[in-house]
């Protein structure tokens, strides 16, 4: 525990911080991290755009053909998504475009 803290401490860029927190890209645990980072980010985005639409999540639901409890479980990261209903909330539900990017 006290090398990883040393590395932590030590770090000098987000990349080996995130490596000394997370290990290498890769990793079992980078890779859990970086899912629920996107998970996280996602469900960001999903909040901000629905209260700028000023919908509620049953109205949101409602314009999607799902429940309620779908769409709280995204914005707080629980629930898997697929692309496709992600394209469906934000295109139909928000009328908000989508594009994706793969680096």
């Amino acid at each position: 525990m006290k090398k990883n803290k040393s590395k932590i401490e030590h770090s000098k860029n987000f990349d080996e911080l995130l490596q000394a927190k997370y290990g290498q890209i890769g990793s079992d645990v980078r890779i859990e991290f970086e899912e629920g980072a996107q998970r996280f980010f996602i469900s960001e985005m999903l909040k901000d755009a629905r209260k700028e639409a000023n919908l509620t999540q049953t109205q949101l639901a409602d314009k999607i053909g799902t429940k309620k409890s779908y769409i709280s479980k995204v914005e707080n990261g629980k629930g898997n998504i697929t692309i496709e209903t992600l394209i469906k909330i934000f295109e139909t539900g928000l009328n908000r475009k989508v594009g994706i990017t793969i680096s």
